[in-house]
């Protein structure tokens, strides 16, 4: 029987997993007010950077504003009344009791004070971290509630990467590990790094969903984008590797055929890392072997063959 042969020598072969993902921001939301009114400001432009703590957009605060005054007044005379309370007592002219009570009233005050500024900070909205204004939803004059949406912020410098991988690589990829990943339209690819692994194995798909950060200090990439990722587990630059249709599975194991003075020879094999088209051979055979490549599923054990072409 005439076959093809292939010389074992030493290659190099990568265990690599490729996934396919979307990039998502690093952070976003809705902006809203924490109260109903009336809109009397919007102070940013769509599509436009901000810095966190930046005034974004203000509802009418004029009544509160009003009371916020009234309140300074009392409390500019509730100061200088406890001052002289507190000479007074110091004198021993009043008693201890009075000052207490005039010092209650200063506390109470000071609460209402701090209300009241807490209900105006409520008729604003501030930028809760750097970022990228969306589309607008609200004009300023239109009534708001809570309810109401005005705009997304998104933080896209740096990026999240979501992608799954089969749950049989649980166990080599963890925080830290480097990925390389790709999309359309930009030619080079990137590098990211994995941050965080779902503790939970889909029980439906049995994969696992993990997430990366890339940089994007640039600020090139748009969340939403499709990505194809690239992972590479391990790497053998001394393995013996074989053409995946020389391998035959077997109840007993893994077996393949090699040339031995004319005739084939079986050889039960332990295999490692597949590729595409490659097995890697961890024990049963040895680099100067010749392997035997085709007509595979019809050799037997003793058989007579001739080598019809040899691959080195």
């Amino acid at each position: 029987m005439k076959v093809s042969g292939y010389v074992l020598s030493p290659v190099t072969i990568r265990d690599e997993v490729r996934s396919t993902g979307t990039l998502l921001p690093d952070e976003e939301v809705d902006l809203a007010f924490e109260t109903s009114g009336k809109v009397v400001g919007i102070y940013f432009s769509e599509g436009s950077h901000v810095e966190q703590g930046d005034l974004l957009a203000k509802m009418n605060d004029r009544h509160l504003q009003a009371q916020l005054l009234k309140l300074d007044a009392q409390r500019r005379l509730l100061v200088e009344r406890e001052f002289r309370q507190r000479s007074l007592l110091e004198r021993d002219a009043i008693s201890q009791e009075a000052y207490d009570q005039v010092q209650t009233e200063l506390e109470v005050l000071d609460a209402d004070i701090e209300l009241l500024e807490a209900r105006i900070a409520e008729t604003e909205v501030r930028a809760p971290f750097d970022g990228i204004v969306g589309l607008r939803y609200i004009s300023e004059g239109s009534y708001a509630s809570p309810s109401t949406r005005i705009a997304r912020l998104i933080k896209v410098s740096p990026l999240k990467l979501e992608f799954t991988v089969p749950e049989r690589y649980s166990g080599n990829i963890v925080p830290g590990f480097p990925i390389r990943f790709s999309v359309d339209g930009i030619l080079e690819p990137m590098d990211a790094e994995v941050y965080a692994i779902n503790p939970v194995v889909d029980d439906r798909t049995r994969t696992i969903r993990l997430r990366a950060m890339y940089a994007n200090e640039d600020e090139e990439m748009m969340p939403g984008r499709f990505a194809s990722i690239n992972m590479q587990l391990a790497e053998d630059t001394e393995a013996i590797a074989i053409p995946s249709e020389a391998l035959i599975p077997e109840m007993e194991g893994d077996r393949v055929f090699v040339y031995d003075s004319g005739n084939a020879r079986p050889v039960y094999v332990t295999t490692g890392i597949r590729t595409e088209d490659r097995v890697q051979i961890l024990e049963g055979l040895n680099f100067g072997d010749t392997l035997l490549t085709s007509g595979v599923l019809q050799l037997r054990q003793g058989m007579p063959v001739e080598l019809d072409n040899i691959e080195q």
